[in-house]
């Protein structure tokens, strides 16, 4: 048994499943007095942060010069990881919600966060009601300007990039938010699927340039989700070239 393991299961797992306690309660308490969300956005970003230090995890991020102060948005990337929603979340200096599995909103103290801060939870095996969810989520990202975050795949990747769902791009062209791809490399290392053994890593994040949607239909969503995939592949290669580069002598 490798000192790493242990330390993972003796440490590491421990302090992440006490922030998470700690901090989903605070995000609960908090909720009662919170319409907005606001405060329960910060917690829960001092949250992801946190679980970073505690899983020796340092990220490096770039493009975040690519967000406009008053802009809102729909980030879309690859999913590698359970790690991916803390990188995300610690880095993205937005208000923004995710769009779930209905599996995670059961979970305790996780699932309790996660519905009293308003995130929308899809049930991928119920058609009729995910459309109606991904409308919701359109209207009020319109209405009250936030940002939204998707992993267009689905689910995790446990090889290349697989094909993406078209609700990303729905709320998009219906909110007329604009869609900013984002690549992440690394995540898997840190916390591969299946595995509770979490390993310090240096994660690479980075944000591409912004898609417009201005001037799109809902018949034109397959065509922007395909350009979503392209630009996010595009990121994907950098990363992977920064890498290599790196490891030239």
């Amino acid at each position: 048994m490798s000192l790493s393991f242990l330390r993972s299961l003796l440490i590491t797992d421990p302090m992440i499943i006490l922030a998470t306690v700690v901090m989903g309660s605070l995000s609960v308490a908090t909720s009662f007095f919170d319409p907005e969300g606001r405060r329960q956005h910060t917690i829960s970003r001092k949250w992801a942060r946190m679980l970073l230090v505690i899983s020796g995890v340092k990220v490096n991020c770039r493009g975040l010069d690519r967000l406009k102060p008053d802009g809102y948005y729909v980030f879309v990337g690859n999913h590698l990881s359970l790690m991916d929603t803390p990188v995300v979340l610690g880095h993205i200096p937005r208000q923004f919600l995710f769009l779930v599995n209905i599996k995670y909103v059961k979970l305790p103290f996780l699932g309790t966060h996660l519905r009293r801060s308003g995130h929308f939870a899809v049930d991928p095996n119920d058609t009729k009601a995910g459309l109606k969810i991904l409308s919701d989520a359109a209207r009020r990202i319109r209405e009250r300007k936030l940002s939204v975050l998707l992993f267009p795949e689905g689910s995790r990747s446990r090889g290349g990039l697989q094909e993406f769902k078209e609700g990303a791009a729905y709320i998009a062209i219906k909110s007329g938010a604009q869609v900013v791809p984002f690549a992440l490399k690394g995540t898997r290392e840190v916390l591969p699927v299946g595995s509770v053994h979490i390993q310090a890593r240096t994660v690479e994040f980075l944000l591409g340039e912004p898609i417009s949607t201005e001037g799109l239909t809902l018949k034109e969503r397959g065509e922007l989700t395909r350009c979503m995939r392209d630009r996010v592949a595009g990121l994907m290669a950098r990363l992977d070239g920064v890498s290599d580069a790196a490891k030239t002598p």
